[in-house]
C-alpha cells in the first residue's frame, strides 16, 4: 500500500491480527484500522481502497481455515451452494445490525462439517455473537 512503510505495517499487525485485518478490509471498517498507532482514517481508507480488490469474500470461505485450536471450519471442498448459504448468512446478520466484520466471524466459527441451511447456519451463528 502506497504510504504506508514497514513501521506502519508492522503498527497495523500489532493491533490487528492477519485475519482481523482481512475482515477489516474485505468489511469497509477503517474504525478497526485506525486503531492501530500511527494510523488515522485516512491511511486507513487507503490501506482499504488499495487492498479490497486483492482480497474477496470467497477467500475467507475457501482452503483450509482453521480456528484458534487448528480445528478446520470450512475446507476447500465446501460447493457452491454452501458458499451461497454462507453469502446468504451473513448478509442475514448485516441486516439484523451486527457489523459485516462480526457478522463474517461468527458464521466461520460455526462447525461446517455437514452442510447447513441458511437458517441453521444463522441460528448457530448467533450463538456466537
Amino acid at each position: 500500500v502506497s504510504g504506508i512503510g514497514p513501521k506502519g505495517g508492522l503498527a497495523i499487525l500489532s493491533a490487528l491480527s492477519a485475519d482481523d485485518l482481512r475482515f477489516a478490509v474485505l468489511s469497509g471498517d477503517s474504525k478497526a484500522i485506525s486503531k492501530a498507532p500511527g494510523v488515522g482514517a485516512k491511511t486507513a481508507q487507503r490501506v482499504i481502497l488499495e487492498l479490497k480488490d486483492k482480497l474477496s469474500l470467497d477467500d475467507l470461505f475457501t482452503g483450509d481455515i482453521g480456528n484458534d485450536s487448528g480445528d478446520v471450519i470450512i475446507s476447500a471442498d465446501t460447493s457452491k451452494e454452501q458458499n451461497s448459504v454462507i453469502k446468504d448468512a451473513i448478509e442475514a446478520l448485516v441486516v439484523l445490525g451486527y457489523p459485516k466484520t462480526d457478522a463474517t466471524k461468527a458464521v466461520r466459527a460455526v462447525d461446517m462439517t455437514k452442510p447447513l441451511e441458511v437458517d441453521e447456519l444463522l441460528k448457530q451463528s448467533l450463538k456466537n455473537l
